[in-house]
């Protein structure tokens, strides 16, 4: 049996990792690895609140390991934080591997495939190449629930923040826009699907501007409707 720490975004493509992850009999998923804005206490990049990524820790059954950056956060204090943090990973989950949800973009895979050498973890790659549009619709017919909470306005509509991944967004994505957004067009939070327990129920928050993207705050049922992405 393999033990497969998953990287762990928040979003739709790390939650179908986790599900293709979980129907492989010789894998076992030992936990969800996430990065954290330290100054804002919310996911990296996707921008989701810290306690919505707990809920779907719990919501999969699995522990979270936290890892929080320094903001602003250059690259080499990212290797370093990153660096450590799969030391304590190894030394508490005892995993074999670490997962990805990376689906086409090669110099993204390149990157881990060469900061992971000398760690002994095997890279798994379980969404990789697969046609993004045919991709999309599987996650879609196969129950993923998910909603846009960050865009970028120069790649697609503002309004589409918050907006549900669903059929109705794949028909209104502009042609260039990958449906999937792997090319940093959107990123989503995912709150239920085949792979976990139970919902993660959410709230719509505020909708703001910050450092050229647009965020689409979500909250959970245990918190108030103040957002401090402002």
């Amino acid at each position: 049996m393999t033990r497969v720490l998953l990287s762990w975004s928040s979003g739709k493509d790390s939650a179908w990792t986790l599900y293709q992850l979980q129907q492989d009999p010789t894998v076992e998923v030992v936990g969800l690895l996430t990065t954290f804005n330290a100054a804002f206490n919310r996911s990296a990049i996707h921008g989701v609140r810290q306690q919505l990524v707990r809920l779907q820790a719990e919501a999969a059954g699995l522990p979270l390991i936290e890892v929080p950056l320094p903001w602003p956060c250059s690259n080499e204090q990212y290797e370093a934080v990153m660096g450590s943090a799969l030391a304590d990973a190894q030394q508490q989950l005892q995993m074999d591997a670490i997962a990805f949800g990376d689906l086409f973009l090669e110099d993204i895979r390149r990157y881990r495939e060469e900061k992971m050498q000398g760690t002994g973890l095997q890279l798994l790659f379980p969404l990789w190449q697969i046609p993004t549009l045919q991709l999309a619709a599987e996650m879609i017919d196969g129950g993923l629930k998910a909603v846009i909470t960050c865009l970028d306005p120069n790649k697609l509509p503002e309004t589409l923040a918050g907006h549900a991944f669903d059929y109705s967004l794949l028909e209104s994505l502009p042609a260039s826009v990958d449906p999937c957004g792997e090319r940093g067009e959107f990123h989503t939070f995912a709150w239920d699907g085949p792979m976990f327990r139970t919902p993660v129920t959410i709230t719509s928050g505020e909708v703001v501007t910050r450092d050229g993207f647009v965020y689409a705050d979500i909250l959970s049922d245990t918190e108030n409707s103040r957002s401090d992405l402002k």
